[in-house]
């Protein structure tokens, strides 16, 4: 595997010359790529002038996709995956690394990060809406010299727009198919000569894509999402900033995704809704020492209310009412879940540099605050107490013009407090390290070589799914379910090697990287489906080795002065070494051994054409697709692969835009989300099949904009 690596490595390599030789004088119209700016890093960086896989999802696909969410933009963004199973994408894969279920989530923090404004969602990244966005920045792999244990496997940073030194303001709406529409508006500048501010708000709706054909509506899987951000930026002194951010956000969605038959009528009469509520502060001060650098001081504050539930019989009483099933294996149930979450931190950081040296240390606390409260076959209720702290230290050292090291440390230390109405009582403590090494080479002017080794690890947690139904499950399960109440920390150690380059006069731009990735006790999900009791139990459990390695492909290519090509493709092979799972269709445990990781497609892609066919009209269209991915352990059953295709057209006179746009325009049929046990009560619970959540379907609209 290494060899084949390498090999392709070299073959690029060897073709840099060529691509780089003067192709001769450029036509007087052409222009070059873009200038990309990364934000997510200590330090602002340009994207093709830094090491790591990075790529960036700017506001021109935003606006082609009339995306609503990160879920509708995410897949052009090679060997990143998401999972579902609510009325939005909750959490992110990438390179096979990332959390599966949530509908009673395991107290923990999820594989790969979402940072919204230097706020982090990555427990309720249902709310990372895409409203005002400036740009998406997906950086794969451990960062954790940076995050810490919040990007094990990645991360993805959202950016909003930023008040600039002039004023605008721009009013948007849309409608669409689905009853779907839209309005928003945003304006900022310089409210005096020292302080700039942005505000921002929208209000997104649509009545969904499932028809509930037994309580006659078409908007039990709706979305009705309000959204608000504010921003100031204030001078106070030439030495002293200080930025301030506020984000309100208000889902009262519906969740209604499953249905016997896997269609998109379902036949449930007690619905369910993902709610949430969030309000968020963050603030950074900027303090500059003059020739000793810089001093930073971040905060963030994040107050969530949640409520998840849904219907757990999928069907209405008295489905089996004259038909065969009738009386016996009568049954309905719903799961519901509350949660109430808070959340601080402060991370203090001096940056300087001297000649050619840089480095940053600092200091870091999170802590977090939960009550869940879980109404199923009773009520049962959880308090989740996390506390975090870090030091940190990055140093870099530019050896020649060309060639530059890096090297990151961060050490943490994790407490966390747990009890339940169960009696169950748990205090822990853990300490762990992350970190990274980097070499940076310029061949050229215009190539860079890059390879990185970091580590990163995530604390581990508690099984609250596993916890809150130990009382109700069959005596066969007991033992198996009560040594996984607890899971252990899991480690990665990622090795990358890479090339970046732009050439003909900046007409392309390639970015290529190979990866490897240890994981050790690997956080993976399983799944019991106890049928005496109609339980479902899901919970992390700590597998000794697994691996997974790839190669991203991407390339921007202005083809004429008039057209541009953006690809990106993304290659993946994940094994797991062995688990012990519980096989429904053997109805015993039994140890599986080297499988392909869960919804970690071998294969995805994106391809787009972006053409200005006249100064003022331009047009768009893209397709995307991914291979098929097993969608859990304790089966054999897997999501379907697709592609799909997006088509936008946009016309612009003076400052008034319209757009037409379409996604998934061929109505590709696919699945986000899957089960796999015995949920019909036609055959008595006694047959495991597929059950799957479908993706959306055709959607299409057209928006209209004013830009003042």
């Amino acid at each position: 595997m290494y060899t084949r690596l390498f090999t392709a490595f070299a073959a690029v390599l060897a073709a840099t010359p060529a691509l780089g030789a003067d192709p001769g004088e450029a036509p007087p119209d052409t222009e070059a790529v873009e200038e990309i700016v990364v934000t997510a890093g200590f330090r602002d960086a340009q994207l093709m002038r830094s090491g790591g896989s990075v790529t960036v999802l700017d506001s021109t696909l935003t606006n082609e996709r009339a995306a609503r969410h990160l879920e509708d933009v995410i897949a052009a963004a090679p060997n990143v995956n998401f999972s579902v199973g609510g009325s939005r994408a909750r959490f992110v894969q990438m390179r096979g690394i990332g959390d599966l279920e949530q509908f009673a989530d395991p107290k923990h923090y999820p594989s790969i990060g979402v940072v919204m404004d230097g706020i982090e969602l990555s427990n309720v990244a249902t709310a990372a809406l895409m409203f005002d966005t400036d740009q998406v920045e997906v950086l794969r792999g451990p960062q954790g010299t940076r995050f810490g244990a919040s990007a094990l496997g990645g991360m993805i940073n959202i950016r909003g727009r930023q008040p600039g030194d002039t004023f605008e303001a721009d009013v948007n709406a849309g409608y669409g198919n689905l009853d779907a529409w839209f309005v928003s508006a945003a304006a900022g500048g310089p409210l005096s000569e020292s302080l700039r501010g942005r505000i921002a708000i929208r209000q997104n709706s649509r009545d969904g894509f499932i028809d509930n054909d037994f309580l006659g509506r078409d908007n039990t899987q709706d979305v009705d999402e309000l959204s608000l951000r504010g921003r100031l930026i204030w001078d106070l002194t030439p030495e002293l900033s200080a930025d301030f951010t506020t984000i309100y956000i208000d889902s009262d969605n519906g969740y209604d995704a499953f249905s016997l038959n896997n269609s998109r009528t379902t036949i449930s009469d007690e619905p369910g809704q993902d709610d949430q509520e969030i309000i968020a502060l963050a603030g950074r001060l900027r303090y500059a020492l003059g020739s000793f650098g810089e001093v930073q001081v971040l905060t963030t504050f994040t107050d969530s209310d949640e409520s998840y539930a849904f219907d757990e019989d999928w069907v209405f009483r008295g489905f089996c009412d004259g038909v065969r099933c009738n009386p016996l294996f009568e049954f309905t149930s719903t799961d519901a879940i509350d949660r109430e979450r808070d959340q601080y931190s402060v991370d203090l950081r001096w940056l300087d540099s001297h000649g050619d040296w840089s480095w940053v240390l600092g200091a870091y606390t999170h802590h977090r605050d939960e009550d869940m409260a879980r109404q199923r076959f009773g009520l049962f209720t959880s308090r989740y107490e996390t506390h975090r702290y870090a030091v940190y230290g990055q140093l870099q050292f530019a050896a020649t013009d060309r060639l530059s090291l890096r090297a990151g440390i961060r050490g943490e230390a994790f407490n966390d407090e747990y009890t339940d109405s169960f009696a169950f009582d748990l205090q822990s403590n853990a300490s762990f390290w992350s970190g990274d090494l980097g070499l940076e080479f310029a061949a050229t002017d215009d190539t860079l070589i890059y390879a990185t080794l970091a580590r990163g690890a995530k604390p581990g947690g508690v099984n609250t799914s596993a916890t809150s139904v130990l009382p109700f499950i069959a005596t066969r399960f007991q033992t198996f379910v009560n040594d996984r109440r607890q899971f252990d920390t899991e480690t990665v150690f990622n090795k990358e090697i890479g090339i970046k380059g732009r050439y003909f006069d900046e007409r392309l731009s390639v970015r290529l990287g190979f990866f490897h990735t240890d994981r050790n006790d690997a956080q993976l999900e399983s799944w019991l489906w106890d049928a005496t009791t109609f339980v479902f139990i899901g919970m992390l459990d700590n597998v000794d080795d697994a691996e997974n390695y790839g190669v991203e492909f991407e390339f921007d290519a202005r083809l004429l002065p008039n057209l541009n090509l953006v690809s990106r493709v993304g290659y993946l092979e994940t094994d797991v070494e062995s688990m012990t799972v519980f096989d429904l269709d053997l109805d015993d445990f039994r140890l599986l051994e080297d499988r392909d990781q869960a919804k970690a497609p071998n294969w995805q892609y994106y391809f787009g054409l972006r053409w200005q066919a006249l100064p003022a009209l331009s047009a768009s269209v893209s397709i995307e697709g991914k291979d098929d991915s097993f969608f859990g352990y304790y089966h054999n059953e897997k999501l379907d692969g697709f592609t799909s295709l997006n088509l936008s057209l946009a016309y612009q006179w003076r400052d008034v835009t319209v757009r037409a746009w379409s996604r998934n325009l061929l109505n590709t049929q696919y699945d986000v989300h899957g089960l796999y046990f015995a949920n019909d009560p036609r055959d008595g619970f006694a047959v495991n099949r597929r059950y799957t959540q479908r993706g959306e379907p055709r959607v299409y609209g057209v928006e209209l904009g004013m830009q003042f």
